[in-house]
């Protein structure tokens, strides 16, 4: 084996032993544990970067390199090795997670700086990155699945992280409850591959479903369970409930594990698993109904909300939702679907620092209609945060452009014998895209841009607007705030990050990232759209500049009033995330709960209730015998003379 490939097992290695140590020492290194969580978190990248270029110089038909560590466990005729899968696909997201986790972690110092519990919080934040690499470099389902109940354990762990606070610990509950359902389906899926396969690692299940070993109802049936897998780890419809309440975790988690990595987990393993679902059109369709059901699901809430952090979230939700419903394209949509994971993951990560500069600027304050005016207080952040705005709506050329734009332009390629397709799901992609432009620059604006709605103590005398009259509640004064620019530790990784929202959509394009991941996702042969490529950047162009204007309109010109208005049917719902939870509740909550109390009624009064009778029933046995036991010699022996005469009578009888 080359040496370069012996530095794989370094990947996972390094962060989970900084975790290990960091967790074990305890407070004897809270004051030096989060630069060694730092180190290692960039260690990994390095390890990554050499790994990166050591494929680079391979043809393409050599990128996919599979390395044994060792062997993991003997059950019976089942032997498993664990093993490493190096290829375009796992090395694309080894570079993402240590590139953007490490800028969070710097970040994260300063964020932190004053919790008591730091040393903890980039323990756990080594432990995901950890699990996230093991997750994306296994080389079966089997160990696949022990780095996605890691990175699961991580975000429990990292949303909770203030659980003092009973609303975040409710929310890390309900993540953690949310993914173990969608754990069921990679379960059930695991099950099926290793009853029809005898084996579980990707080089097996490749082979068996490209060859018709497998029938098209079993990989339909793996292919649904894969999805339902996806759906609970990257937050998709129907199992999207949990994202939003996810914000109640420090924003550096927000930025790494809900923007950047954990939430793309399940179009990874979409895109890992192409030869199962290029061998189930049934479940290729129903992955892009999902994806568009949740862009549009996500674009609609992100609309209503006021809260900085839940409109990104919302906004995350959506954007996943464009990435599934690429992979459920096929070979033509694979590519893209992970083009624009990576682009997403630096604009929208940028994003989310952003929003905890802001907050770092406004004692905490998240909600956007208490905002205003802060590019002038703020500039860097304005400026860092704007590339990243420019880049989601898909404004050339920054990232967005190239990454969604090529999104929508597949939706709208003709499958053979459904024509309608192209149609629907083409045109809901190019009207998530105006949505996309509306929400954001709505959050752009109200946060940015416009008058403040805010005072500093100091506006009258000053020569400086204040609040806008009437714009709080009678009685209730505007919150006052000092807001100053982040520490430079903060500063940096946003700047990075916006650099890349800038570029890298146009360096990928040109360096042929497409084509990078080929060894993976395969050749997809150029066909072209139901409508002129043309025809389509330009009407998406025209969609998020509408999208654009009316927000401008709206939250730029006009006057926001700090208490939200009554609104439409449309946005109370919206407000309440379109009453996922109440429809949870209804549907799964209170039946799952009245159920429960049936069985617990039932064991009870049926399994303990028999117990509890045979003993009583025993105990007055018992009583009835001991009464007839009264001491007396005549009661005895008047007794035994009644059973001889009774005894003789029937032998009497017995003889007649």
């Amino acid at each position: 084996m080359p040496d370069v490939e012996a530095l794989a097992p370094a990947l996972v290695a390094v962060p989970l032993a900084a975790a290990a140590l960091l967790l074990v020492l305890g407070r004897a290194a809270d004051r030096w544990g989060h630069w060694l969580a730092v180190l290692a978190s960039w260690a990994a990248f390095v390890v990554g970067a050499v790994l990166a270029l050591d494929l680079l110089g391979r043809p393409a038909e050599e990128r996919v390199v599979d390395v044994t560590v060792g062997r993991w466990f003997d059950a019976g005729s089942l032997a498993v090795d664990a093993g490493i899968r190096l290829d375009p696909l796992s090395i694309t997201f080894v570079l993402l997670v240590t590139f953007v986790g490490s800028l969070i972690h710097v970040y994260s110092v300063a964020y932190m700086a004053h919790d008591r519990d730091r040393r903890r919080f980039f323990a756990y934040l080594n432990l995901f990155v950890a699990a996230m690499l093991l997750l994306v470099l296994a080389d079966s389902y089997l160990l696949l699945f022990v780095g996605w109940e890691g990175v699961g354990l991580a975000s429990y762990l990292l949303i909770g992280f203030w659980n003092h606070r009973t609303p975040y610990a409710v929310a890390g509950k309900k993540a953690f409850v949310a993914n173990r359902v969608g754990d069921i389906g990679l379960l059930v899926a695991m099950g099926l591959l290793l009853a029809h396969v005898g084996a579980l690692d990707f080089a097996s299940v490749d082979a068996a479903a490209r060859s018709g070993a497998l029938s098209e109802g079993t990989l339909t049936a793996v292919g649904l369970m894969l999805l339902l897998a996806a759906c609970g780890k990257s937050a998709q419809f129907p199992l999207q409930s949990w994202l939003g309440d996810a914000m109640a975790g420090p924003t550096p988690v927000s930025a790494l594990i809900h923007a950047a990595t954990m939430v793309t987990a399940g179009v990874y393993l979409v895109v890992r698993s192409a030869s199962v679902f290029d061998g189930a059109p049934t479940a290729q369709l129903v992955v892009v109904v999902v994806g568009a059901i949740t862009l549009v699901f996500g674009a609609v809430v992100g609309c209503a909300k006021d809260d900085l952090k839940k409109a990104l979230a919302a906004s995350t939700m959506s954007q996943i939702g464009y990435m599934m419903l690429a992979a459920g394209l096929g070979p033509v949509g694979y590519a893209y679907a992970i083009f624009h994971l990576v682009t997403h993951g630096f604009f929208k990560a940028g994003m989310f620092l952003g929003a905890g500069s802001v907050m770092h600027a406004m004692d905490d304050e998240v909600d956007m209609r208490r905002f205003g005016g802060l590019a002038r207080l703020l500039p860097v952040t304005a400026v860092t945060f704007g590339l990243g705005w420019l880049a989601i709506l898909g404004v050339p050329p920054f990232a967005g452009f190239f990454s969604k734009d090529g999104i929508i332009e597949a939706a709208f390629v003709p499958v053979e014998g459904a024509p309608w397709r192209a149609w629907v799901f083409g045109l809901v992609a190019l009207l998530g895209a105006g949505v996309t432009a509306f929400y954001m620059s709505r959050l752009f604006f109200m946060t940015f841009a416009g008058r403040r709605r805010w005072s500093d103590g100091h506006d009258e005398g000053r020569g400086t607007a204040p609040a806008p009259a009437g714009a709080h509640p009678v009685g209730t004064p505007a919150p006052v705030h000092h807001p100053h620019e982040a520490p430079l530790l903060m500063v940096v990784p946003m700047v990075v990050l916006a650099i890349g929202s800038a570029v890298l959509g146009l360096v990928l394009a040109t360096r042929g990232f497409t084509t990078w991941l080929e060894p993976v996702t395969g050749h997809a042969e150029h066909e072209e759209p139901v409508l002129p490529v043309p025809v389509i950047i330009a009407a998406t162009l025209v969609v998020v500049a509408a999208g654009l204007a009316l927000a401008a309109l709206r939250y730029a010109r006009d006057e926001v009033p700090v208490v939200p208005p009554v609104g439409t049917a449309l946005t109370r719902a919206a407000r309440v995330d379109l009453y996922q939870d109440a429809v949870n509740d209804a549907a799964l909550v209170e039946p799952g709960t009245h159920l429960t109390r049936t069985l617990v009624f039932a064991d009870r009064a049926a399994v303990d209730g028999a117990a509890v009778g045979v003993g009583a029933l025993t105990v007055r046995a018992g009583t009835a015998a001991r009464r007839a036991q009264t001491g007396l010699v005549r009661s005895y022996a008047a007794t035994t003379l009644l059973g001889v005469v009774v005894l003789g009578g029937v032998v009497l009888a017995l003889g007649s």
